[in-house]
Parts: C-alpha cells; structure tokens; sequence
C-alpha cells in the first residue's frame, strides 16, 4: 500500500479552485483540519455560513480527488459553517447532515447562536432544542463501564411510563444506539429538505450519528468537526414534542462533554461508574466537570454492580461493591441505584431489544425503572425550581 501523509494530501488539494473567486482551497485556507491514519482521510473545509450549499460541489471534488490517490481507503469531507452570535442560523437543503460520497458528513451551520434556557439549574444564553422539555445527559469518566446500555434501557423505562422521549447518540467516535435500537439505514428528510426525520423504535425517536456512516468508518475528527456534528444532532434534526431527550455523551470530559455543558440547555447529568477504583477516580472528575459549568448532577449509578448466579442465586461482587454510593456521599449527590451484571442484558442489548421492553416484569428490568422513577423526579422538580427562578414582568 502506497504511503499517504498530509503534504501529499495538500499537493493534490492545491490544484482545486473554488467557485466564483480564484485561487485553490489550500491557499484561500478553506482546509482545516487535515488528519491522516492508516488510511483514513479527514478534513473540513471552512466556509461562509450563508454559502454552504454552494460550496457542495466543493467539498464533493475535494474529496473525490484525495480518494483517487493510492494508498487511501476512506475520506471524511465536512463542510463546517461556524457562525457569530448575531448571525441567524440557516440550513438549507444541503445545510443539513448529509452522507458525503465517500463517507463524509456534510455540516451545516454549527448551531451555537445563544439562546432561551429551558431548564437546567440556573444556565443561561443556551440554545433550547424546539419541542424538548427537558435534556438528561447519560455520562461516565471512562468507557466500558455500560454507559450507553444504561443510557437507551432508562430511554425505555421513561416510554413505558407514558413519557414522550428522544434518544441522542452523542458518541460520535463509538456511536452505539442504533445497534442497541436495532435500527439501521439513513433517516429521512423533511419535505423542505432543512431537517432530519430521526429513527424510531419502542416509541422512541433516535439520532445517532452512527445512522449517517458506515459501521466500518473511522471517525478521525478534530474537535471542532465533534462540535459541529453535536450541535446538528441537536439542532437539524425533527425532534417534536418531547417531555425528555436522553442524550448519551461520549466517556470521558473532553470537547463533546464541554460543548454540551457549555451551549445546550440539560436539566440535569446522570453519571454511570463500575464499583472499580479506576473507574471511580474518574467519575469524580466527571462530576467536578458538570458542577464548574453549572449543569445539575441527578447522581450516580453504579453499574455491573453484583452478579447472580442463574442457577444456584449465589451473588458475587465480582468488581466489588458499593464504591459508587460511597463516592457519590463524599461528592454530596445521590446514590440512584445498582445494575447487575447479568448475561441477559448484555444478549438483548446485542440484539437491539433493550431488556426493559423484551422483559418488562423481569427483576433487571425493574432497576431500570426505578431509576428512572428517581431521575423524573429529580427533572420535574429542576424545572420547578427553573420555573420559580426565571424572572417576571409585572405590568400595573
């Protein structure tokens, strides 16, 4: 295989004009963020907000150029349109998510205009997502700890008790909903082409970025390319009415935490932990994040929590146990619950049938709902709250 490395890559781009002014795209300085793995090809290319669906053949001949050359296997193209505070955001039929030829994401502007709080102890000048009451984020310090897992079976456990829920796959390097939905294929658009229809299943409405791209595509993006595809998750996409959107944030606090701490409006973060002391070093560093952007944390739920033996009922805390509790006391939030480790969560999450709805009366699935149950009221009350806080006009 022929080697490929960015001076090669910007070569091949400097011969590409764009349209209506001279000059190639690599002198104008349209391409940003140039990143090149075994392979695997990504960049932007940065243009005027207003003129994003011109730029479309654009990004098209960029990144049909780098995938002719040998020794590429994959090309991520994104056109991200970054926009000031006073300028209205526009998307028009090319300004939303859209697959590029070879695995690309077209972006659209990137949705950071302040706005509106709708709830979320105390934050301000955020945007609100049109129809959402409320936005719980699903978090954890590490991966591998069963965030998203807990993530889509509290989704369910919120639909089976009436409410009306979204579910936002936020993980963009490891996005796992669809597989845990069981939903595959692109999502629709609107009739007027300005935004997505999301998925659904369980009578939940899913966005996950994972609907976008094939399974086999590596997503090597830089920050502001994660940024951008959040914020169009959030924001292009035709959520309608929903008393909850669940959001499952990538592990970790890195750019994809902060940029939704910092500009979406979440009522409140819920923070998923293994008993292990490794993970719990970390779940003190994700609550710490939430807590210096003014994002309320519900609690924390210690996942993989014990096992039981199906044959004999024997329980074996194979990771220990109860070190999530005790590090939820000394950080002063609330211990919400145990999950077990159990053979028939992991097999129905698998199969894209969540446990609380393939085994409603089972006593896993019940942990869920209890959790949930908490978690509703944690959010009814931090709207409250939000509610008495807000200011009032008074004419006399």
């Amino acid at each position: 295989m022929a080697d490929v490395n960015e001076q090669a890559i910007i070569k091949v781009l400097s011969v590409i004009r764009g349209p209506d002014d001279p000059g190639d795209v690599v002198t104008r300085g349209l391409i940003q963020g140039l990143q090149v793995r075994n392979g695997h090809v990504a960049f932007t290319l940065d243009v005027d907000p207003e003129r994003a669906a011109h730029f479309e053949p654009l990004r098209k001949q960029c990144e049909d150029a780098v995938f002719d050359m040998p020794g590429v296997l994959s090309v991520t193209a994104v056109l991200t349109a970054h926009q000031t505070a006073e300028t209205p955001q526009k998307s028009g039929a090319k300004g939303g998510m859209e697959q590029g030829a070879k695995g690309g994401i077209e972006a659209g502007a990137d949705g950071g205009a302040p706005g509106k709080n709708n709830g979320g102890g105390g934050q301000s000048q955020k945007k609100t997502v049109p129809g959402v009451r409320a936005i719980l984020a699903v978090a954890s310090g590490k991966g591998g700890v069963g965030k998203s897992t807990t993530a889509v079976n509290l989704a369910m456990a919120f639909a089976r008790s009436g409410m009306r829920v979204g579910l936002m796959d936020a993980d963009i390097y490891g996005p796992s909903v669809p597989k845990m939905m069981g939903l595959k294929g692109r999502p629709e658009a609107t009739p007027d082409g300005q935004k997505v229809i999301p998925k659904e299943a369980y009578g939940v409405k899913c966005m996950s970025i994972g609907f976008l791209v094939p399974e086999d595509t590596p997503m090597i993006w830089r920050g502001p390319m994660v940024i951008s595809a959040i914020q169009q998750l959030l924001y292009e996409v035709m959520w309608g009415e929903l008393d909850i959107l669940v959001v499952d944030l990538p592990p970790g606090t890195g750019d994809a935490q902060l940029t939704m701490a910092q500009h979406v409006p979440i009522t409140g973060a819920v923070v998923i932990s293994t008993p292990q002391d490794v993970a719990l070093l970390d779940v003190r560093k994700g609550l710490n994040m939430f807590r210096k952007v003014d994002v309320p944390v519900f609690g924390v739920v210690e996942n993989m929590s014990y096992f039981l033996c199906p044959s004999c009922g024997h329980r074996a805390e194979i990771f220990g146990h109860g070190g999530a509790r005790q590090t939820a006391q000394e950080m002063e939030t609330d211990f919400l619950g145990e999950i077990p480790l159990h053979l028939s969560i992991r097999e129905h999450a698998d199969a894209g049938t969540p446990i609380v709805m393939a085994e409603p009366d089972s006593d896993h699935a019940k942990v869920y709902r209890d959790i949930a149950g908490r978690l509703a009221e944690k959010i009814e009350r931090a709207l409250l709250e939000d509610a008495v806080s807000a200011p009032r006009i008074v004419i006399e």
